[in-house]
């Protein structure tokens, strides 16, 4: 048995060679995974830093078992980029690896065929893939018979407990449950404290008996890393400091942001000041973004600027840097960002400029969380009569009937699915008849969990002790200490020093006002079920023209003055009157406005009609009025800092279709062309309906103008 033993681990340093070049060397923890999963059949789970070599252990377990003829591994992983790294990772070790995922959907039955074949070593799948029709019924069983190997990347996403929780992850149980006995599974993470463990473990089965399981956690100090937080409260003062020493930063590296509109507005004040750089957020062309990645493998940029979107499984071994605009809103998720850094370089430099408008930002994902009960329940009774009656819903068609935002609603159907509710079929959704159970404990235990993670974060900014041993400590690292290195251990790296040219052009950036507010060109599908007879593509002679706000709730400029009008109902402020005026005469229209129309704020009537008297005014154009709401006015808390939910399309249109009108009396509408003035757009359909009623009214045109944006 020692020799057999020996000879595997001499295979699998041999492996380990061709993927990672002749010096590499198995680690012991490595070692004892690849025995465990190729000698013994075992299940695993791996928690060791970003950086340690968990990739290693899977592709050098897979060339053993291939030559042991094994099946195919599935790898379950998150992210293109992910994908596109180890495919690269595992032809070095002479490895035949493919992937289906939604950019490649041209090539699946070419994959599946190679799959069957028996000519693929590794298949990776995202784990949405996993609930496709097509693939979980005439693919999935296929593999599960067959496979070789099951590994679960990034398995913290299983656990909505963690970070970077997902839905379709969930299914992982079943697929478990369907494998031969003796296959194995390896799960690994780097960011995972013991309670996202411990549901990883029971949730993959991998710590179903102390004698089948394996569990490899390591410490997760990362050596190269120098840890910095710099409060500079000014937006501008952020972006300055960018401007003026991002050049002093090693190598190339990440700026990440909390939202798209910080990304985008950041990259291009950079690229003003002469620095190459590119955005890279959710929002992002799929063949853009992949540019983006090998411009900066390559280091033909300093930087990307990028949300969250950039994140698990993006590999440069030599990344210098990754600064933060604004803090995550968890430690964990923070140490998972930083960990992109320093993986093959002695030192790289970690800098977070908080802001204050980051609990503003963390309050709206909050919003997002699982709904509540009895918007569930509505979803279940609809697909229950939907499924009696023979036929499955859309999701287009179901929310129509539920009071959520589409995104909200598909990561509740997901969850329903894995739960044994519901069932995705081909045309859509089903409800299966199961009996179900709101875990409202788990549900408010997990709203607990991440306000306590926000203090966390704010604690890790307020800090004066080690800010490594703090991240560690947060993710139960036994071995936490202090590292040495971060700016508490060795004094400030960095000081907030600014020119005041670049100061002065970055709040000249950041003061400049007008967001585009696009028209909507289609109305939801479902309508009828809401008794609303509108279908179809908006008619253009009922359409409204692009519209204009002053900035988004989210910008880094504007939002945060945009942001306390929303609290009250006050007077429009002279500040934001002057960079209305500056909107207007940039706008660029066909023809200018010759009246002025505004819609009737239920929370804020004072501010939304002193925005359109002072316009009138300033711009010499008539008041024609405002239209007619039947709703009851609605209180707005001034001591309410929540940002509003992001609103269900097809309810929002039902709403302000019944309850707003063009009054008897509102002349002039034929003039010429309308400016609509309203406080908020969100989901773009109030000012919808007010362009069509004013249109069918005799307005020729209308130019929708608010104050702000959520999108």
């Amino acid at each position: 048995m020692t020799s057999v033993v020996s000879d595997l681990r001499a295979d699998a340093e041999a492996t380990l060679q061709r993927l990672a070049g002749p010096e590499a060397v198995l680690r012991e923890d490595q070692w004892r995974a690849i025995e465990a999963l190729v000698a013994h059949g075992r299940r695993a789970l791996v928690v060791q830093r970003t950086g340690w070599g968990k990739s290693a252990v899977y592709f050098v377990a897979t060339a053993l078992l291939r030559a042991r003829g094994k099946g195919p591994t599935v790898i379950v992983s998150p992210l293109l980029a992910l994908m596109r790294n180890q495919i690269e990772a595992a032809g070095r070790a002479g490895i035949h690896a493919v992937t289906v995922n939604s950019a490649n959907t041209e090539g699946w039955q070419e994959v599946y065929a190679q799959v069957r074949a028996g000519e693929v070593d590794v298949l990776l799948v995202s784990p949405e893939r996993l609930n496709n029709p097509e693939f979980r019924d005439q693919v999935l069983p296929e593999l599960s018979r067959t496979a070789g190997l099951l590994v679960v990347d990034e398995a913290h996403c299983i656990s909505d407990w963690g970070h970077d929780f997902r839905p379709d992850y969930r299914r992982l149980r079943t697929l478990i449950s369907e494998l031969p006995d003796g296959v194995p599974v390896l799960a690994t993470t780097a960011t995972a404290n013991d309670r996202v463990t411990s549901d990883v473990a029971e949730q993959l089965g991998v710590g179903t008996a102390q004698d089948e399981a394996l569990v490899l956690r390591g410490e997760l100090d990362r050596e190269s890393l120098r840890l910095n937080v710099l409060p500079l409260w000014k937006g501008a003062d952020r972006f300055a400091w960018l401007a003026q020493h991002l050049d002093d930063l090693p190598g190339s590296g990440i700026v990440y942001t909390l939202t798209v509109s910080a990304a985008d507005e950041l990259a291009a004040f950079l690229r003003e000041r002469g620095h190459a750089v590119a955005a890279y957020t959710g929002k992002t062309d799929p063949a853009e973004r992949e540019r983006a990645e090998d411009d900066l493998l390559a280091n033909r940029v300093k930087a990307l600027v990028a949300t969250s979107a950039l994140g698990m499984g993006f590999d440069k071994p030599d990344l210098g840097f990754v600064v933060h605009l604004g803090a995550p809103q968890s430690p964990v998720a923070y140490y998972q960002q930083i960990g992109r850094a320093g993986r093959g370089v002695e030192r790289a430099e970690v800098l977070l400029l908080p802001g204050p408008e980051d609990r503003d930002i963390w309050a709206y994902f909050a919003s997002l969380a699982f709904p509540a009960e009895p918007q569930v329940r509505v979803a279940l009774s609809v697909l229950r009569d939907s499924t009696a009656a023979g036929r499955a819903l859309s999701t287009a068609a179901l929310e129509p009937r539920v009071e959520l935002s589409r995104g909200r609603l598909e990561m509740m159907l997901k969850v329903l699915d894995t739960d044994g509710a519901v069932k995705r079929v081909k045309g859509g959704w089903e409800a299966t008849g199961e009996p179900w159970e709101y875990d409202g404990r788990r549900y408010s235990g997990l709203a607990k969990a991440r306000r306590a993670e926000q203090q966390a974060m704010l604690d890790y900014i307020d800090t004066t002790s080690c800010r490594m041993e703090f991240l560690r400590r947060q993710l139960d690292d036994p071995g936490a200490t202090p590292c040495g290195r971060c700016d508490n251990c060795t004094g400030p790296y960095y000081d907030g020093s600014i020119g005041e040219d670049v100061r002065v052009q970055a709040q000249e950036v950041l003061d400049r006002p007008g967001v585009p507010l696009a028209a909507r060109k289609q109305w939801p599908s479902g309508m009828d079920a809401l008794n609303v007879p509108l279908k179809g593509k908006i008619k253009p002679e009922e359409a409204a023209e692009e519209g204009r706000a002053i900035g988004r709730l989210t910008d880094v400029g504007w939002g945060p003055r945009l942001r306390p009008l929303l609290r009250g109902d006050d007077l429009v402020p002279d500040a934001v009157v002057d960079a209305a005026v500056v909107v207007l005469k940039t706008w660029g229209w066909a023809e200018r406005p010759t009246g002025i129309v505004w819609l009737p704020s239920r929370g804020r009537p004072a501010l939304v009609e002193s925005f359109a008297q002072r316009i009138a005014s300033i711009g010499r154009l008539p008041l024609l009025g405002a239209l007619a709401d039947t709703a009851p006015p609605l209180y707005v808390d001034p001591e309410d800092e929540s940002e509003p939910e992001p609103p269900n399309s097809a309810q929002r249109l039902a709403e302000v279709y019944g309850r707003l009108s063009v009054p008897r009396g509102l002349e002039g509408l034929d003039a010429g062309p309308v400016l609509l003035i309203d406080d908020v757009s969100d989901s773009g359909w109030t000012l919808t309906v007010a362009a069509m009623l004013l249109r069918r009214a005799g307005a020729p045109a209308v130019l929708p103008f608010t104050l702000t944006t959520t999108i």
